[in-house]
């Protein structure tokens, strides 16, 4: 039997949450259970597994090193400073786009007036992760898209010099089922049909390790050329 390959993954899985005041924020339905899959499907496999989550209600699979953060900020620290000691990381997470310029100290009153909120893009984690790599570390992507989703997965793979890109839709937010597009640089795109996201958890990573068995630096082949 070939021996499976003891990689080190980092996998991000859940919304994140931006307060607007101590008891108010913007987030998403995310679960969390497709970044959940791939860490439980890694570690059966022998993966060395570590998973920063947002909040959600699953349970950490057993063997998988679990850690939880609230916003955008707090999953980019975390990760920034775990990234240096996996050889893979596979953004799995729902991050929040906005966050409040101004948090409230105090929970906003309701009041007849309008409420102006003024918001500003949170960090881009997986391109500042993707770009502070070393050679040997793989990256790999998930998008959401709803309008013309395999152009702008693409555009994604290549903005952020992605290894592999994973495309969903908005369906997929808060399902136990999915349908997944991967798409692999030389290779093309291939379609998983609807499933548990248990089970493309474990083809994703069938996929990483036959890809990285093929015995090159990349798990996913070539690197889109970084810019």
């Amino acid at each position: 039997m070939a021996r499976r390959p003891r990689l080190r993954l980092l996998v991000t899985a859940g919304p994140t949450r931006e307060y607007l005041d101590p008891v108010r924020y913007i987030s998403n339905d995310s679960s969390g259970r497709m970044g959940f899959a791939i860490a439980r499907a890694a570690v059966r496999r022998g993966w060395h597994v570590t998973l920063v989550h947002g909040p959600v209600s699953l349970q950490p699979p057993p063997g998988v090193r679990a850690i939880p953060v609230l916003s955008a900020a707090d999953m980019l620290a975390a990760c920034r400073n775990l990234w240096p000691r996996h050889d893979v990381l596979v953004m799995a997470a729902a991050v929040a786009d906005y966050t409040p310029v101004r948090p409230a100290r105090r929970k906003h009153r309701k009041s007849p007036r309008d409420l102006v909120l003024r918001l500003t893009p949170t960090s881009d984690i997986l391109k500042a992760l993707s770009a502070s790599r070393r050679a040997d570390q793989v990256v790999v992507g998930f998008a959401l898209e709803d309008r013309t989703p395999r152009a702008r997965a693409l555009a994604k793979l290549k903005d952020k010099a992605l290894d592999a890109i994973v495309l969903n839709r908005p369906a997929a937010i808060g399902a136990a089922h999915s349908t997944l597009d991967a798409f692999v640089p030389g290779e093309g795109w291939q379609t998983w049909a609807a499933a548990a996201k248990t089970r493309h958890g474990a083809r994703l990573v069938r996929l990483l390790e036959r890809l990285f068995r093929k015995g090159d630096r990349s798990l996913f082949g070539q690197r889109p050329r970084r810019r």
